[in-house]
């Protein structure tokens, strides 16, 4: 999906292409004619910028490397596998200066937009989430990292990020359950609104649902993404990134908002594990 997007222009062009398996870097090349790097460092003399399409634990030692040689980038989310390498990332990109954005993919789509705009003026008094699917259940999106760290990482910055956003800034959050199969958040908003957030990656449906129900004296406000086109995200996505790397300014969606969601993981991840004995890495 990276490849294409940046490929696309025309706004960006993709120059060139890094893996750690060089076959692997040239299937993804070849379709836009890029070139294949022949090491990370060699793919940091050929850009301006690194978009990142690896593990977690991957990308927190790659994105300190790329900001020290002063290339903008474009993360995905979660910045690492904990906090501490969360904590590094945006160290490295802070003290550097690189343009840093991050690929929530839903907060570029007109539909969230709408949603986020209508709900800074709706007060909620409480509010209930999920984001569901069965992808972890096999095919190509259940990769190693997402079966050992489960949904919490994977699918949580979504939700968390938008529940942040609609319901107010989250003071406070606890898990319960295991979030390799089903992992429940509640939240404690500023202002005392509690909202709630089921996760998992591992129950059959027929697609994903992520679904966002507001409440309060002036009724419900929903979001929903089942009649959402998700390619409308990229073009945004896209656009964003290139205006921010050449006016040399991170929009909101930067590495400091990497850092707060992990956060917010971090403490639900702790509360889950203490509670289940599902452990600090379940």
């Amino acid at each position: 999906m990276h490849a294409r997007m940046l490929a696309a222009g025309p706004e960006t062009a993709l120059t060139a292409v890094w893996a750690r398996r060089p076959e692997a870097a040239a299937e993804v090349a070849a379709p836009y004619g890029a070139a294949v790097a022949g090491s990370f460092d060699a793919l940091l003399g050929q850009c301006e910028a690194v978009a990142f399409a690896v593990p977690p634990a991957v990308q927190a030692g790659l994105a300190v490397r790329a900001a020290r040689a002063g290339k903008a980038l474009l993360l995905e989310k979660p910045l690492g596998p904990d906090l501490a390498s969360a904590r590094t990332v945006a160290d490295a990109a802070l003290a550097h200066g690189v343009v840093t954005q991050l690929v929530l993919t839903k907060r570029y789509h007109p539909e969230t937009r709408a949603f986020l705009a209508r709900a800074a003026e709706f007060t909620a008094t409480g509010a209930r989430s999920c984001y569901l699917h069965g992808a972890f259940l096999g095919g190509e999106q259940a990769t190693s990292w997402r079966l050992e760290h489960g949904a919490l990482l994977d699918l949580g910055p979504h939700l968390l990020d938008l529940l942040d956003l609609a319901v107010g800034p989250v003071v406070s959050v606890r898990g319960t359950g295991d979030p390799r199969r089903w992992i429940e958040l509640t939240c404690e908003h500023e202002g005392g609104s509690v909202s709630q957030a089921s996760l998992s990656g591992a129950v059959a449906l027929p697609r994903a649902r992520t679904r966002i129900e507001l409440f309060g004296p002036e009724g419900e406000l929903v979001y929903d993404t089942a009649e959402i086109d998700h390619d409308a995200c990229w073009p945004v996505l896209r656009r964003e990134f290139a205006a921010a790397v050449r006016a040399g300014r991170s929009p909101d969606i930067d590495v400091r908002r990497g850092l707060r969601l992990q956060e917010l993981l971090e403490r639900a991840l702790v509360r889950a594990g203490a509670g289940t004995g599902a452990g600090g890495q379940g």
